[in-house]
């Protein structure tokens, strides 16, 4: 079988002159892409203004492709954990039509949250990492963080007196991501602290919330039951809970090996 290729002709190289140019204009990342489109261009007899609306296009994807990056790095986003980098096995279980409608972010229109439960490793924060990556790139604000770790945060705030600035950053962030969430019980301050962001937040924005166990169990969870009633209540109202079922993905990796070994042999 014989295979063909079409070929667009020789590439131009980007002389000094040019790049300096480009470099003055601040579009010196042209350089990588150009001599391609140029033979492009050569091919389809592109007229100047659609040349140009090309090179342009290139150089705006690059630009939001960059600032999408630095902010998720800013939002604290775990660059692998994006949604194409999802390990879609058939031995979990969950509701893909609601994973899909999340994905369009319809739920932060109305400030509603999301709840991603399910048993230790089934890739809950992956999935809420990649909606905080979706967020990003709708230029949405987004902040992800270990639930400990934002409540230690608020509490080293209240030794400089900067606890109400910190709640009032948070409360404005359109995407908060709170991973293991309840992980372990949480002392009067850090309930306190959850039932400030939470009221704060409540319908204003929408919160992503990670967890190991059900709401329920989040109430057994926290030092004061009032505060811890009222602020699930609210937290929940409203909410799409996306619940995963199946083994850990340690417990998946032999068998994802032997899949891709033809001795069929994990290691």
């Amino acid at each position: 079988m014989t295979s063909t290729t079409t070929t667009a002709g020789p590439l131009d190289p980007v002389g000094t002159d040019l790049m300096r140019t480009l470099k003055a204009l601040k579009l010196g990342g042209l350089k990588d892409t150009l001599p391609e489109r140029l033979a492009l261009a050569r091919q389809r007899k592109m007229g100047h203004a659609a040349f140009l609306e090309l090179v342009l296009a290139d150089e705006i994807t690059r630009r939001e492709s960059r600032s999408a990056m630095l902010r998720a790095r800013t939002a604290g986003l775990d660059p692998a954990m994006r949604l194409d980098t999802w390990d879609e096995l058939d031995d979990l279980t969950y509701d893909r039509t609601l994973l899909s409608d999340l994905t369009s972010l319809r739920f932060t229109e109305a400030g509603n949250g999301v709840l991603v439960l399910g048993p230790v490793g089934v890739g809950k924060t992956h999935l809420a990492t990649a909606l905080g990556h979706i967020a990003i790139r709708r230029r949405l604000s987004v902040h992800a963080s270990r639930a400990d770790k934002l409540f230690t945060r608020l509490r080293a705030a209240r030794l400089d007196n900067s606890l109400d600035a910190e709640i009032r950053k948070l409360a404005r962030v359109d995407v908060l991501i709170l991973d293991d969430f309840a992980l372990r019980a949480l002392d009067a301050t850090e309930t306190n602290d959850f039932y400030e962001l939470v009221v704060e937040r409540h319908r204003k924005a929408s919160t992503i919330v990670t967890s190991n166990r059900e709401p329920s169990e989040w109430l057994t969870m926290m030092s004061d039951a009032l505060l811890a009633q009222s602020a699930v209540d609210r937290l929940t109202s409203g909410a799409h809970t996306l619940v995963i079922e199946g083994p850990s993905y340690r417990q998946r990796a032999p068998h994802r090996r032997a899949a891709v070994d033809p001795e069929g042999e994990a290691t």
